[in-house]
């Protein structure tokens, strides 16, 4: 079961929507919603052109040559995912998202992640992916048939508190996508908390419950406490909400899906004012950091 109402973690449509699996004497369409399912998983719910898609191995998989499993090998060994998940991004990035795709949750640790970039040095991307699908873990949880799932905002058996937490970090909502729509971008989104071990806020997609869906400052603000600051060393939580895009060029932005929050020495807050205001910001509070 998820911690806490689903719809207020934003995973509400992953809790909703039963597993898909295949199964003997499926219709056509049946079977096609599968294919849609690996997909929409493996690629990270990023849009899949109809010149992008692996016609051979669906053909494969229509006619019973290949099971689920072997179909979502070969979505995760191709050009497409190589392409937008490991040819374009940090190792780590690329890790993160492997685990999320593949086994439908964050990495728990640091070993985890060091093990598979020593399978990446030592025999190659896709035996890397292989070390996923083959594992114990796929088997225990999808088997053949069933399409992997994003499983890792539920709470089970031998799971962390902290490996729960990090899963919000990769997960934006069932509408984001892994190839453009995260905020974390090509960067690792949990690198530096997996190696420390390190929880992180649980911040539901901007919208998601009036009040607290506000970004965790980033750690380059946050050792900078006191920095430019008056005499008594005060620093201001300065939380922004209603960011608007300016102009049709840059309608997308990661301003309109989240807001933010600033860490601001006393002496750096009427120049904040100023630029929160040009970037279409509202301040929705101003407290004193302790």
């Amino acid at each position: 079961m998820p911690f806490g109402p689903a719809s207020e973690l934003g995973v509400a449509l992953f809790e909703e929507t039963e597993p898909v699996e295949f199964c003997p004497g499926q219709k056509a369409e049946e079977v096609e919603e599968i294919i849609r399912a690996v997909y929409r998983q493996v690629l990270g719910n990023a849009y899949v052109m109809e010149s992008e898609r692996l016609t051979v191995p669906e053909s494969q998989l229509k006619r019973g040559e290949l099971s689920v499993r072997e179909f979502v090998r070969q979505v995760a060994k191709s050009d497409l995912y190589r392409s937008r998940f490991f040819e374009s991004c940090p190792r780590y990035r690329a890790t993160e998202l492997n685990f999320k795709h593949l086994l439908g949750r964050a990495p728990n640790t640091y070993d985890e992640m060091k093990a598979h970039s020593n399978t990446l040095d030592s025999e190659g991307f896709e035996a890397d992916i292989d070390s996923y699908i083959d594992s114990d873990e796929y088997q225990d949880n999808f088997g053949e048939d069933i399409v992997p799932y994003i499983r890792g905002y539920k709470t089970e058996a031998c799971t962390t508190m902290v490996g729960f937490t990090h899963m919000f970090q990769l997960l934006r909502g069932a509408s984001s996508s892994d190839f453009k729509g995260s905020l974390a971008g090509k960067s690792p989104a949990l690198n530096q908390y997996v190696i420390q071990q390190t929880p992180t806020a649980i911040v539901p997609p901007s919208g998601g419950v009036s009040g607290w869906s506000f970004q965790d400052p980033t750690l380059g603000a946050r050792t900078r406490h006191g920095a430019g600051a008056d005499d008594a060393g005060q620093v201001y939580r300065i939380e922004v909400t209603g960011y608007a895009s300016p102009g049709a060029v840059n309608r997308i932005s990661r301003f309109r899906r989240s807001n933010k929050v600033y860490l601001v020495p006393f002496n750096n807050l009427s120049q904040a004012y100023q630029r929160i205001h040009r970037e279409g910001g509202k301040i929705a509070s101003i407290t004193v950091v302790n």
